[in-house]
C-alpha cells in the first residue's frame, strides 16, 4: 500500500493512516470471522446445541450494533483516535481472555458482551470515519483500501487459526490472536493513526496551503456539499436515501453474519472438513479484498448506487448456489461468486452516505447505518441457529436470505445519486472546513 503523492509531490499522510487501520481491520475482522472454526468443537465440548451457540454470538452482533451510534458521537466530538486505541487494546486482552472460556454462558459475557462491544470502535463504520476526513477527490478508492483489510485477515487469520485449532487447541488459537493485536495492532495505531489532517496542519487529498487559497480566492469550494447535507443527524432521517441506505444494510448484515457464524458448520454438515471450509472462506475473502479494490476505484468514476445494487445482486446468487448445487460444488462457488460481494456493500455505504449528507455528522450516521446492519445480523444469526436445530439444514434460512438480497439490491438502485449527491449536484457553502472538523482537536 504506497502512499500517493498530492499535489506537491509528497506522499500524503492520510495513506499511512489508511495502512495502519488496514492492518487493525486485518487483525480484528478476521479474528472475528473466525468464530465460526469454533461452533462444532464447543457444541462437542460443552454438550449445547448450535442453536444455543448461537444466541451467544447473536448478542454479540446486538451489542456491537447497539454500540455503533454511541463511538459515532464520540468520533464525532473528541476524534476518532481514542476511540480506536481502547477499543483495540481492550480486544486484545479479551482475546486472551478467551482461553479460559468453558461454557456458553462465559461465551456469551467475553465474546457476546466485551468483545462485541469494544469491536464497535474499530469497526468499518468507525475507521471509515477516518477515511471520509482525510480524502475527498479519491474517498472510495482509499475507503475500498481500508475495508479490503478484513477481507485479507478472513484470508489470512481464517486458516491460520484453524491450523493452530487443528495442530494445538482453539485455546491457543485465541490466544495467539490476542497476542498479535497487543504487540503489533495497539502501537501502530498510537504511533500512527491521527483523527483529522488538520491535526497535522494538513488539508484532505493532501492539497497545499496555496492550493487551498486559490481556490478560496476564486470561489470554488473545497469541501462541496450535497443538497440534502444535515445540519443536525436526525435531518438526514427526514429524506429517502437514508432510509434506502439502512433497509439495505439490514439485509447485509443477516447474510454476512449468518455465513460468519454458520459457514463451517453448514459445511460439517455436508461431510466437509472444518479445513477444508476454511480454505473456502479464506478463497472468498481473498476473491474479496481484490473486489473491493477495484469496486472502491471504480465507484471514485460512477454511481455508486450502481455499484450497490450490483453486489447485492450478485451476493443473492451466492446464496442460491448454496441451495442448489451438492456439497463441493455449493462450497466453492459461494467462496467465488460470494467473494465479489462480501465487504464490498462496505465502502460504497459509507462513501455514498458522506456523499449525500456530508461530514459534519458521519461518525453519528455511520453508527446508525452500522447498527441496523448488525442489529439484523443478530437476529439472523440466533435464527439460522434455531432453524439447523430443528431441520438440521440450512436450506430455507439461505432461501430467505436469498430473497432479502433481491431486495436490497433494487432498493439501493432506486437511490437519486445524481440529485443527491455532493459528487453531482453540490452546493456552495462557506467555510465547510469548519463544520468537517471534529469537536475535539487533535484526538
Amino acid at each position: 500500500m504506497t502512499a500517493q503523492p498530492n499535489d506537491s509531490g509528497e506522499r500524503f499522510y492520510g495513506w499511512y493512516v489508511v495502512g495502519a487501520l488496514f492492518f487493525a481491520m486485518f487483525l480484528v475482522v478476521g479474528t472475528r470471522q473466525g468464530f465460526g472454526v469454533f461452533v462444532e468443537t464447543w457444541e462437542e465440548e460443552w454438550g449445547v446445541s448450535v442453536g444455543a451457540i448461537s444466541a451467544a454470538a447473536s448478542i454479540g452482533w446486538l451489542l456491537n450494533g447497539i454500540s455503533q451510534p454511541f463511538y459515532g458521537r464520540l468520533a464525532d466530538r473528541i476524534g476518532g483516535r481514542p476511540v480506536v486505541l481502547v477499543s483495540m487494546t481492550v480486544m486484545g486482552f479479551a482475546f486472551i481472555a478467551m482461553a479460559f472460556v468453558n461454557n456458553v454462558w462465559m461465551l456469551a459475557l467475553l465474546y457476546g458482551v466485551i468483545i462485541s462491544w469494544a469491536a464497535g470502535g474499530i469497526s468499518p463504520s468507525m475507521t471509515g470515519i477516518f477515511v471520509v476526513r482525510w480524502f475527498q477527490r479519491q474517498r472510495g478508492t482509499a475507503m475500498s483500501l481500508l475495508i479490503s483489510g478484513g477481507s485479507v485477515g478472513g484470508l489470512v487469520l481464517i486458516p491460520f487459526l484453524t491450523y493452530l485449532f487443528l495442530a494445538t487447541n482453539w485455546q491457543t488459537a485465541w490466544v495467539v490472536a490476542g497476542v498479535l493485536t497487543l504487540v503489533l495492532g495497539v502501537p501502530l495505531l498510537w504511533g500512527i493513526v491521527r483523527s483529522d489532517p488538520s491535526d497535522m496542519g494538513l488539508h484532505p487529498d493532501g492539497d497545499s496551503d496555496e492550493l487551498m487559497s486559490e481556490r478560496a480566492a476564486s470561489g470554488v469550494d473545497a469541501v462541496p456539499v450535497g443538497p440534502l447535507d444535515a445540519a443536525r443527524w436526525q435531518d438526514s432521517y427526514h429524506s429517502a436515501p437514508m432510509w434506502q441506505l439502512s433497509t439495505a444494510y439490514v439485509v447485509c448484515g443477516i447474510t454476512t453474519a449468518s455465513v460468519a457464524v454458520h459457514f463451517v458448520r453448514w459445511a460439517a454438515s455436508e461431510d466437509i472438513s472444518p479445513g477444508t471450509a476454511a480454505l473456502a472462506f479464506g478463497l472468498l475473502s481473498g476473491i474479496n479484498a481484490a473486489s473491493v479494490l477495484f469496486v472502491g476505484a471504480v465507484s471514485d468514476r460512477m454511481q455508486r448506487k450502481t455499484l450497490l445494487g450490483a453486489m447485492y445482486l450478485i451476493r443473492a446468487l451466492a446464496f442460491l448456489a448454496l441451495i442448489a448445487l451438492p456439497g463441493q460444488a455449493a462450497l466453492w462457488t459461494f467462496a467465488i461468486v460470494g467473494g465479489v460481494s462480501w465487504l464490498a456493500t462496505v465502502p460504497l455505504t459509507t462513501s455514498l452516505t458522506a456523499d449525500v449528507y456530508g461530514l459534519r455528522h458521519i461518525g453519528m450516521l455511520g453508527g446508525l447505518t452500522l447498527m441496523v446492519h448488525q442489529l439484523g445480523g443478530a437476529l439472523a444469526v440466533v435464527l439460522f441457529g434455531f432453524a439447523f436445530d430443528v431441520w438440521g439444514s440450512y436450506d430455507i434460512p439461505f432461501a430467505v436470505g436469498a430473497v432479502t438480497l433481491v431486495g436490497a439490491g433494487l432498493i439501493s438502485l432506486t437511490i437519486r445519486e445524481r440529485h443527491v449527491s455532493a459528487r453531482y449536484a453540490p452546493v456552495v457553502r462557506a467555510r465547510p472546513d469548519l463544520d468537517a472538523a471534529p469537536a475535539g482537536g487533535s484526538g
